[in-house]
């Protein structure tokens, strides 16, 4: 399966939620499929905090027929979140005033200026319905904020996030920033040339994957297991090592710094109204999908979530593999959506 990249330069300037104007904003986006002749077909896939515009390399079981998209029928839109890394317009873009990388300079940005920017992207693609529009971790809090500001969107799935960002869930992304920016060789917005790995980045990802997987999951996986030709380390420290390395090699700190606080602002009854107000409004239906074992963003807060959506099924993907299962249990997410979308066509033909 193949798609098409591109990238699209919004015609204007872009100001963001809190008065600040970015200029060019450029966005990468990748499609799948042909939009029908009144636009109608469209679908929208939302990433998380790492990912990028690449939805068949991170989402791959769920193209085709068994799984939740249909490139053949459908016209399926993934592109990078402003402030990313992966070709829109982030910290690791050029300046235009000042000729030099924005870094830790970056305008402050929120999920709805995310949400915006993809409003825009859609609006110029000639989408003028989107029959699903789907996303888990951070890509499930864009979803949310487009059912508020959108009536393009026919329905949605939301997977493993909350109404709100909480208390726990900015905590620990408190901590991480504290890392790289604990950094030495951080310097206060960028890495010199000769300076060494991001280390505040690779610590940052390291707690970053004790959080998105589970208790149960690393013993099965490691134990205390010695990792092979090593008599005093552990598998465990040398898969974690492993993950914080690899993250620095393809992604960029400010802009883990830049994403983080944008979830931080996570909240869709922030100057709306009271959550029963504002989700109660929300009639299209909405499957809010929680996983068992996801110590992040717990069950609870996906099932405070569908009780408060005027229409909304929820339902609990169990796997030992947390947080991080949307991006591993494929079949059983490709099952779950099967019966719920078997019942809004069961409740549409009564």
């Amino acid at each position: 399966m193949t798609g098409t990249t591109t990238l699209y330069t919004l015609p204007e300037p872009f100001v963001t939620e809190s008065g600040e104007t970015i200029t060019p904003v450029q966005v990468t986006y990748k499609t799948w499929g042909k939009l029908n002749q009144d636009g109608s077909n469209a679908v929208l896939v939302c990433h998380a905090l790492t990912g990028n515009a690449e939805a068949d390399e991170w989402f791959p079981s769920l193209f085709g027929d068994d799984g939740m998209l249909n490139p053949d029928e459908q016209f399926i839109v993934c592109s990078n979140v402003l402030g990313g890394c992966y070709g829109t317009t982030g910290p690791w873009s050029v300046n235009a005033s000042t000729g030099k990388r924005w870094r830790a300079d970056f305008p402050k940005i929120t999920i709805r200026d995310m949400v915006r920017v993809q409003q825009l992207l859609l609006s110029h693609l000639g989408v003028t319905s989107i029959e699903l529009a789907l996303g888990g971790s951070m890509g499930g809090m864009q979803v949310l904020e487009w059912l508020c500001m959108d009536d393009r969107i026919q329905k949605a799935v939301l997977i493993a996030m909350g109404k709100a960002h909480s208390p726990w869930t900015i905590g620990f992304s408190e901590a991480q920033r504290r890392a790289i920016r604990a950094d030495r060789n951080w310097n206060g917005g960028f890495y010199a040339p000769d300076a060494p790995p991001a280390e505040g980045l690779a610590a940052a990802r390291m707690m970053g994957m004790m959080m998105y997987r589970s208790a149960p999951a690393f013993q099965r996986r490691f134990g205390r297991n010695l990792q092979d030709g090593h008599a005093d380390l552990l598998q465990v420290n040398s898969y974690l090592n492993y993950q914080g390395d690899k993250l620095v090699k393809r992604f960029d700190a400010n802009t883990y710094i830049t994403l983080t606080e944008a979830m931080d602002t996570h909240d869709v009854s922030r100057g709306r109204g009271s959550y029963e107000q504002v989700l109660g409004s929300i009639t299209v239906p909405v499957l809010v999908m929680a996983i068992s074992s996801d110590v992040l963003y717990v069950p609870a807060e996906q099932r405070e979530l569908a009780g408060l959506l005027g229409n909304a099924r929820y339902a609990e993907l169990e796997s030992d593999e947390g947080h991080d299962a949307f991006l591993i249990e494929f079949p059983k997410m490709a099952e779950i959506y099967r019966t719920f979308n078997q019942n809004i066509i069961s409740t549409d033909s009564r």
